[in-house]
C-alpha cells in the first residue's frame, strides 16, 4: 500500500489556532469504471495580505507563462493521463465573490501533496484567467514524505477572471508556521465539508471547493511524479504530452477543468467543449 494522497489537519473550532497534523498512511483512492479515479473533497478558505517571513520568492515569469500557456492540443493528447482523483459531486450553497462563483482553495506550503496539486490547479484555473505574483516553494525536508517538492504558492497571488474568482489559501509555510487566515465564512464551509461524510478524514489538504458543486482533498497524482525536479523542469515538462509530468498534471488539469466548467456555465466553449475536458467529463460521467 503506497502513501496517503493528503495530509490530515486536526482543525479546533474556529481554525484559527495551532493544529496538529499527521500523515495518513495508504493511497485513497476510488475506482469508477475503468476509468479515473475519485476520492471525496471540500474545503473553504480566505488569505490575509502576504506575511513577513513567508518562505516562498516570486516564481519567475517564465514559470507563470508556462503554467498559462499550455497549448490546446497537449491537453487534447494528454486527456486524463495518469490522474488517479476528481472532485466529488456534491449540492451545496458555494461561495460567491463579485458575482462569480468562487473556487477556494486550502493548503499549506511544507506539504508534499498540496505541492503537486497545486500545478494541476493553477493550469486549469490559467484557461480561465491570469495570475499575478504567483510564488515559488518547496515541501518540506526529510523527515517529511517527498521532501522538497518544487512547487508554487498562492500566498499573496491574485487571480483574474470574468468567469470565476479564487480564494487559495496556504495555511502553513515551509516551516509549518502560520500563513493565510480564513474568513468567517470560508471557516464555516471548511468546519461543513472537509469531514466525513464529505471526506475519509476530517481537516485533509489539500482541499479545494468549486463553488460548492464539487470537492476534493488529496492530491490526484502521487507527489514522487515531481521528484528531483525542479520548477523550471516542470514548468517546461508541461507542454510535453509524453512526459510523465504532462500525464500526471494535464490530466489532472483537464478533470479540475470539468469542475470549473460546471461553475461557468460551460464557458469558454473552447475550454469546455475541447477534446480533452470531454474526456474528462466522460470518464467522471459528468459529460
Amino acid at each position: 500500500m503506497g502513501r496517503s494522497s493528503r495530509h490530515t489537519v486536526r482543525v479546533a473550532r474556529p481554525l484559527r489556532s495551532r493544529v496538529s497534523l499527521q500523515i495518513i498512511v495508504g493511497v485513497v483512492i476510488l475506482a469508477v469504471a475503468g476509468a479515473v479515479v475519485f476520492a471525496v473533497a471540500q474545503g473553504t478558505r480566505r488569505t490575509s495580505a502576504p506575511t513577513a517571513g513567508a518562505t516562498h520568492t516570486a516564481a519567475p515569469a517564465g514559470i507563470a507563462t508556462a503554467v498559462g500557456s499550455v497549448p490546446a492540443s497537449v491537453f487534447d493528447t494528454v486527456g486524463i493521463g495518469t490522474a488517479k482523483v476528481a472532485p466529488a459531486k456534491i449540492d451545496a450553497p458555494g461561495l460567491t465573490d463579485g458575482g462569480k462563483p468562487q473556487v477556494v482553495y486550502v493548503g499549506g506550503e511544507f506539504c508534499p501533496f498540496c505541492a503537486a496539486e497545486r500545478w494541476p490547479l493553477a493550469v486549469a484555473l490559467a484557461r480561465f484567467g491570469t495570475f499575478d505574483a504567483l510564488g515559488e516553494t518547496s515541501s518540506a525536508p526529510a523527515p517529511e514524505v517527498y521532501p522538497g517538492t518544487a512547487t508554487l504558492s498562492f500566498h499573496g497571488a491574485t487571480f483574474t477572471s470574468d468567469y470565476l474568482s479564487l480564494a487559495a489559501r496556504e495555511i502553513y509555510d515551509r516551516d509549518h508556521k502560520p500563513l493565510d487566515k480564513l474568513t468567517d465564512a470560508e471557516q464555516q464551509v471548511l468546519s461543513t465539508y472537509d469531514a466525513p461524510p464529505y471526506t475519509q478524514t476530517s481537516g485533509s489538504i489539500p482541499f479545494i471547493d468549486f463553488g460548492g458543486g464539487r470537492v476534493i482533498a488529496g492530491a490526484q497524482y502521487t507527489p514522487d511524479v515531481l521528484a528531483g525536479k525542479t520548477q523550471a523542469q516542470i514548468a517546461a515538462a508541461l507542454s510535453q504530452p509524453g512526459s510523465p509530468i504532462a500525464q500526471a498534471v494535464i490530466g489532472a488539469a483537464n478533470v479540475l477543468t470539468v469542475g470549473l466548467c460546471e461553475q461557468t456555465a460551460g464557458q469558454p466553449a473552447s475550454v469546455c467543449r475541447s477534446k480533452g475536458v470531454q474526456t474528462a467529463a466522460a470518464a467522471m460521467g459528468a459529460g
